[in-house]
């Protein structure tokens, strides 16, 4: 067991920030499409419309802002997006007191944060890579893991009794205040972070640059096949997302905090397996973990095809989605040790943008698609269609076990844990 390990004082600044900003997201969970319902009076067309275009237009947006971070420090870039956020989001209780509140500021912020959030998780990757020693990187990244899960936890249940009693609107506001208390966390990491040093032509910004990231992913076969892997996974849940919310409170008839229930649970499995990681790591070897919870966790969803009504209904969706969180928590961890111990320091950024910029991108598009599907065979054949699609994934990990085994050697796995 031993003693926790230190990742010293400015990573707990880094962490504090995160902390701070990931349970302020979860707390205004779903605000987006609650104010565009509750107090816009959107229908379902303009509340699809603005989840899949912030996602997808953010993520364009996002594009050419890789290559430019790539060759700055990546605190102040970090300060920046976090200030950003926290200006975008302020501005919707803003507009909300003066009277003026609108569909098209909420799609346009939706955009801002979007393009931020891509921003910012490329230039934090790097920098958590500088940050911290090597074998410290998995354990970094564990208590990352486990930050998310107890915020998607606790945020959403907390956040509905605020909506319940204000309204919407005032957890936007703590989102945005939680984003500026991050670039205050950020600010005190402190130290000197020297400016990377570009090795190809200097200056303005090439057309080659914007596709660099998605060039390394491509040609690198343990990377491509996990960055499709993730892609695909990652979409496929997210796209039965919706459905399940309309079986579940539509056909179903199950209560508002029954459904928020039934997903709050299960996030214990998160803490568990982001505790895990590490252990399982340290035991058999980065390639095995990833190989065998990559699996494990594409093994699940088919389950949520075949939910009924009732008590029973109710525990088959929570044994269903904390066995898929449980196994998703050792997964992340592990797999996004390897992408940054995989990419070099002067291509990380520019990689995990385009895996960020890719991976909303599909979840939009696959979001949209399944909804169509949903329209044309119903409602449990679209997701049990996820679900079997899912089943395949775990054959795109196959190949790193194989080609890639020189890549990933089993012995010499970093022994910590991960974030995602």
């Amino acid at each position: 067991m031993g003693a926790r390990r230190s990742l010293g004082r400015r990573f707990r600044w880094l962490w504090t920030a995160y902390v701070v900003s990931t349970f302020g997201t979860w707390l205004a969970f779903d605000a987006f499409p609650m104010i565009a319902v509750l107090v816009l009076h959107a229908g379902p067309t303009e509340v699809a419309t603005l989840a899949a275009a912030g996602l997808a237009v953010g993520a364009v947006v996002a594009v050419p802002l890789g290559p430019w971070v790539e060759f700055r420090r990546k605190r102040p870039v970090m300060i920046a997006t976090d200030l950003t956020r926290f200006a975008a989001l302020a501005s919707i209780p803003a507009a909300f007191a003066l009277g003026g509140l609108s569909f098209a500021q909420l799609l346009v912020v939706s955009v801002a944060v979007s393009a931020a959030d891509i921003t910012f998780r490329a230039a934090s990757g790097a920098h958590l890579k500088a940050l911290v020693r090597p074998e410290d990187l998995l354990v970094a990244n564990g208590r990352f893991e486990s930050t998310t899960w107890t915020a998607s936890m606790l945020g959403p249940p907390l956040g509905g009794a605020v909506i319940g009693l204000f309204g919407p609107v005032l957890t936007v506001a703590a989102d945005a205040v939680s984003y500026l208390l991050s670039a205050a966390g950020i600010r005190a990491i402190g130290g000197k972070e020297p400016r990377p040093v570009r090795t190809g032509p200097p200056s303005r910004i090439r057309g080659g640059d914007l596709l660099e990231g998605w060039r390394y992913i491509l040609t690198h076969p343990s990377l491509r096949s996990l960055f499709l892997n993730t892609i695909l996974v990652n979409g496929l849940i997210m796209a039965v997302s919706p459905l399940l919310a309309v079986l579940m409170l539509g056909r179903l008839g199950f209560a508002p905090w029954q459904y928020g229930l039934a997903f709050a649970v299960p996030c214990v499995g998160g803490l568990v397996g982001s505790r895990l990681a590490r252990r399982l790591v340290a035991r058999y070897g980065q390639r095995k973990v990833m190989l065998t919870a990559g699996t494990l966790r594409a093994c699940w969803s088919l389950g949520l095809a075949c939910i009924g009504p009732g008590v029973a209904g109710l525990v088959l969706v929570m044994a269903v989605e904390l066995g898929l969180i449980t196994c998703a928590a050792v997964f992340n961890p592990v797999s996004v040790t390897y992408r940054l111990e995989s990419t070099p320091a002067d291509r990380i950024t520019r990689t995990l943008s385009a895996w960020s910029v890719t991976s909303k991108a599909t979840t939009a598009a696959m979001t949209a698609l399944w909804g169509l599907l949903a329209a044309v065979t119903g409602l449990r054949t679209a997701i049990a269609v996820a679900g079997l699609l899912l089943l395949a994934t775990p054959f795109l990990l196959l190949r790193p076990g194989r080609a890639g085994a020189s890549e990933i050697p089993s012995g010499t796995a970093p022994q910590g844990a991960t974030a995602s």
